[in-house]
């Protein structure tokens, strides 16, 4: 469901604001006009469209090597009821150097101690699962399209490659407006709605639920961020009112080809701040910024990963990078795993932040709309592009 709404004047100020192998012939679209990857006699898929191979280049290594080094941050003075800043200054400053030594070298962090709950995390895990485990028919009942983003797919590309996975996407505040085109000249918009399916019946409580926690998180990562940069705590929160955040439930299947497919293929993600939660089966790499080298996440228990976004990248003025990443699958046990995705108000203008430029340090991005940026990356998933998706190298200064 969409509906298009006439457009309204802008606001004049920036900061104002998958289950078992047989229930996987959707990802095997074996279709005779296309090259397909033949596999052994014995393979229980057969062949695999070629829409999912990796270019030479792009293809997952067989060794594995394991992040050593991305920080683990425990958060638990944040939660903690008596929490003073006269009597934990010392203990507050820490985190937040903590916050920018792995922002500035890595990109990426586990938190532990969170504030979210065990309880509520295993509730959306389980309800995640049983919705994955439906026929594909009855998952295609909410399947989501170009109008509305919203909902089931498996049909996903990530650089005009094919993922190995299926997804399931709701947004935190519904309904949520984004533009109806990336179209600079195109004023309308339009509302995303949330599809849910009739089964598991309580996917939808489960779900908001899981929203409501994430969200203080969220907030409380951009506020350390934040004054990490030697801003103000609350300094970016503003961008964020009547955001277009939204979380995803991901099901990577077993794949017969695991040398030559990627669940997600590299990218950065260009909104605020992604907040992972991930089974212990693992696949996350990330692009380790010293040597370029893939390196693999190792799952934490209780732990989520966070990795800055593109739009971070530009507000700090490229104190902080947007690094890429990945996920790799496996021929032996499906994945599981649920990214919620921070993203700004469709109307912010998203530029270096005015306290971090000066004339020494001036800016090195032009301003770009968020909520154009966001409809265009989101075109790309549906069907392969003639040309480049948007990313914030096209506006360099």
């Amino acid at each position: 469901m969409f509906i298009i709404i006439k457009p309204q004047q802008p606001e004049a100020i920036l900061w104002q604001s998958l289950s078992s192998v047989q229930n996987l012939s959707h990802l095997c679209d074996c279709d005779s006009k296309r090259r397909t990857q033949h596999l052994p006699n014995n393979s229980a898929m057969g062949e695999v469209d070629s829409a999912f191979i990796q270019a030479i280049e792009h293809r997952p290594k067989l060794t594995i090597t394991e992040a050593e080094g991305i920080p683990v941050i425990d958060l638990s003075i944040l939660n903690s009821p008596d929490i003073s800043i006269e009597k934990d200054c010392k203990k507050l400053a820490s985190l937040v150097a903590e916050v920018k030594d792995a922002c500035k070298k890595w990109g990426f962090f586990q938190v532990i101690n969170h504030g979210v709950s065990l309880e509520c995390r295993e509730k959306i895990d389980l309800a995640s699962r049983k919705f994955f485990a439906l026929s594909k028919e009855e998952k295609r009942k909410v399947k989501r399209d170009e109008l509305n983003s919203m909902g089931y797919y498996d049909t996903e590309l990530t650089k005009n490659v094919r993922d190995w996975k299926e997804v399931f996407d709701f947004t935190v505040e519904n309904p949520t407006i984004t533009p109806l085109s990336h179209e600079p000249d195109d004023k309308e918009l339009k509302e995303l709605h949330n599809q849910w399916p009739e089964y598991p019946p309580d996917l939808r409580e489960v779900c908001e639920e899981y929203v409501q926690e994430l969200q203080k998180l969220s907030y409380k990562l951009l506020e350390l961020i934040s004054l990490s940069l030697g801003l103000p705590a609350k300094r970016m929160n503003g961008f964020f009112k009547d955001q277009t955040s939204f979380v995803r439930l991901n099901h990577y299947p077993p794949c017969p080809v695991p040398h030559l497919a990627l669940g997600v293929g590299r990218h950065k993600d260009a909104g605020g701040l992604t907040i992972l939660a991930q089974d212990d089966i693992g696949g996350l790499e990330v692009k380790r910024k010293t040597d370029g080298e893939w390196i693999r996440v190792k799952p934490t228990p209780d732990a989520y990963i966070i990795n800055v976004g593109d739009t971070i990248q530009v507000w700090s003025n490229d104190e902080y990078d947007s690094v890429e990443h990945r996920v790799v699958v496996n021929s032996e046990r499906e994945r599981f795993s649920i990214p919620f995705f921070f993203n700004p108000s469709h109307d912010t203008w998203i530029g270096p932040l005015e306290e971090l430029v000066n004339e020494k340090n001036p800016a090195k991005y032009k301003a770009y709309n968020w909520g154009m940026l966001f409809t265009h990356r989101k075109n790309s998933n549906f069907k392969k592009r003639d040309d480049e998706n948007l990313q914030i190298h096209h506006f360099k200064a």
